[in-house]
């Protein structure tokens, strides 16, 4: 009952699902559920990458076969994950953009990412962003619609584990005051990173298993390289990391992800 609770928080926590009422009163909260909560951040993805392979799936089935059917179909999944996370992350990668893009400076870059306004650097990291995931989804379905499902839920729950060891391995340096991240950033317990190694290995099983190793392989290798880079470059530039840093570190590892795979295809 105890991990039912603690993944009801983190969906709340990371998606619009509505967890209120007596469901609310029954899961409780506090600041010590919610670093609980940390543990169940992979299997969140892996509810997302399957509305995304679910809306892709129906839309190649259902459109006319022409090529410009896959990047119609990645972009109303892409559109599905947005509306289901209310675009959590993609705000956290603009902010982060904004920041290091706008000073040098730790303090005054972290002072630009509280700044609720995007600015040039924001808006050229999103655009971007988006050309690259459609781009490569596209590909991807258009070589092999069954990997761009098991893709899409792989990434999805991928890209949520990284931001745990971003978490253990790096101080916080956001704002304490107001910030929904501190009371999950304060202590990643190693339970809880071994619950999430173990949704984050049940999903990597499966996609070995219907795509074979190399497709794993490859995918998991781009991912870990962003990681590597970004990891680095939050310790170099801002001395730690802030909840925008979570949201930017699972973006650009799911986008890194998807390269992966369309390099072993």
């Amino acid at each position: 009952m105890s991990a039912l609770r603690h993944f009801l928080l983190a969906l709340q926590f990371f998606t619009r699902v509505p967890v209120t009422g007596r469901l609310a009163g029954w899961v409780g909260y506090s600041a010590a559920m919610l670093r609980a909560s940390a543990a169940h951040f992979p299997a969140v993805g892996a509810l997302v990458g399957l509305l995304a392979a679910a809306v892709a799936w129906a839309l190649l089935k259902g459109l006319p076969a022409v090529p410009a059917a896959a990047f119609a179909a990645v972009v109303f999944s892409t559109i599905a994950t947005v509306l289901f996370t209310g675009a959590l992350h993609e705000d956290g990668l603009a902010d982060v953009a904004d920041g290091l893009g706008g000073s040098h400076e730790p303090q005054r870059a972290l002072q630009i990412m509280k700044d609720s306004r995007i600015g040039a650097f924001g808006a050229m990291a999103l655009v971007l962003a988006f050309c690259a995931k459609l781009g490569l989804l596209a590909a991807i379905a258009a070589a092999d619609p069954r990997a761009l499902a098991v893709g899409l839920v792989l990434a999805h729950v991928v890209s949520r584990a990284w931001p745990l060891l971003l978490m253990r391995w790096l101080p916080y340096v956001g704002e304490a005051d107001g910030s929904k991240a501190k009371p999950m950033a304060e202590s990643v317990a190693p339970g809880a990173l071994l619950i999430a190694a173990a949704w984050t290995a049940g999903v990597a099983a499966l996609a070995s298993w219907l795509q074979g190793p190399v497709f794993l392989a490859v995918a998991l290798l781009a991912s870990a390289l962003a990681f590597a880079f970004l990891l680095r470059l939050f310790a170099r530039r801002l001395q730690g990391f802030t909840g925008d840093c979570l949201g930017a570190t699972q973006q650009v590892c799911e986008i890194a992800c998807y390269l992966g795979i369309a390099l072993a295809l």
